[in-house]
């Protein structure tokens, strides 16, 4: 099979250790040279920001932090930023953190230490996410990618398990979507196919175990391969449908992940043989629909958008963003009547083995 295709590798340093994150982020400081200092953290995370930056000089704490990040957050944490002269952000959090960082960052080019506390991902990529008007817009700019990412799973074992699962699946529907993203090549195939490996292996060790840093490792890990292959191969389908439930609903961003995620790959699975293949193999099942639904059945995953708010009334809304968003070169012709069938059946959380089985392929390749 001869290759033909181009990759893009983002810089960025990735420091990994269980413990290590005060260390890590004082020495990253201090390479740096930076002076102004603002730590972004949840209210729910400040005792572990508070450790995170207890060996550096903080100029200011920010804790506005709000989900999908509306417009205004958004706008009220640059002028903190502009306001103290901000000079470096450490981000301590889950996705909405980085987001709100990242937010920032987009404006001032303030450059950002990323300290993730889930699974989520958004730290290694350089996609950021606004909601205003009920609509989520979503773009790339490299200036939001943060410099350095510090990794310790320590920081994770607070995460409930319920959330643990949910984040982690959230990363592996990153992996997923990067094996037919607008961009799908096969360095980030590779890439997204050790990430389900690892997150495969990790998740269930959290579930039978919340305190394995082992486990909580190779989540790390596996999040991380995520969202490195997604920031290659770009946002696809399951992606556009989650950014609408969210931003449009208010929809909880890592439970609507994890409830969507079998019907995505149910829909498109059979029109892509090679990246089935391989997620097959990841999950180490005969199928990758089957390895996917044997995970979620170890860690008892969200199963319904329905138990999160949405209803059937909100199906149409979805259709109509989604039609105009979603990638050309999807493996499966995505009509408004599809769509539908995906949309309801993750509604109320369906056998997602019915779906999608007499949708015609589409013309595109996929690695």
């Amino acid at each position: 099979m001869s290759l033909d295709f181009t990759h893009v590798t983002l810089g960025q340093r990735v420091l990994f250790g269980a413990g290590k994150a005060a260390e890590h982020v004082a020495a990253e400081v201090a390479r740096l040279g930076t002076k102004k200092v603002m730590v972004i953290a949840d209210e729910r995370e400040l005792e572990l920001a508070h450790e995170v930056a207890n060996l550096i000089d903080v100029a200011t704490w920010h804790t506005e932090v709000v989900m999908h990040v509306p417009i205004e957050v958004a706008q009220r944490a640059r002028r903190v930023a502009s306001d103290n002269a901000i000079d470096l952000m450490v981000s301590v959090g889950g996705g909405s953190t980085t987001g709100l960082a990242k937010a920032i960052a987009l404006t001032s080019g303030i450059p950002i230490i990323a300290v993730p506390t889930t699974y989520a991902g958004s730290e290694a990529t350089n996609v950021w996410g606004l909601t205003e008007n009920e609509r989520k817009t979503t773009g790339t700019d490299d200036k939001v990618l943060p410099l350095t990412v510090i990794y310790d799973s320590e920081l994770t074992l607070s995460l409930p398990v319920a959330m643990s699962v949910a984040s982690g699946l959230n990363g592996l529907a990153h992996c997923v979507d990067s094996l037919w993203g607008p961009k799908a090549d096969p360095i980030n195939a590779a890439l997204a196919a050790e990430g389900i490996h690892a997150l495969n292996q990790g998740l269930p060790m959290i579930v039978e175990d919340p305190s394995s840093i082992e486990g909580r490792d190779l989540a790390l890990y596996g999040a991380y391969l995520s969202a490195v292959s997604f920031s290659s191969a770009g946002s696809g389908i399951h992606h556009k449908l989650c950014h609408i439930l969210g931003g449009t609903f208010n929809l909880p961003h890592a439970q609507t992940h994890a409830a969507v995620l079998p019907y995505v790959l149910a829909f498109n699975a059979p029109h892509a043989p090679e990246a089935e293949t391989r997620m097959a193999a990841a999950f180490g099942a005969d199928t990758a629909l089957a390895g996917l639904q044997r995970l979620r059945t170890l860690l008892d995953a969200p199963r319904a958008l329905a138990d999160y708010g949405f209803t059937a009334e909100g199906i149409p809304t979805v259709v109509e963003q989604a039609l105009a968003i979603i990638p050309d070169n999807n493996p499966c012709e995505v009509t408004a009547d599809n769509l539908t069938e995906l949309l309801t059946a993750a509604l109320n959380g369906e056998d997602p083995a019915s779906i999608g089985q007499h949708i015609p392929a589409a013309t595109a390749a996929h690695v």
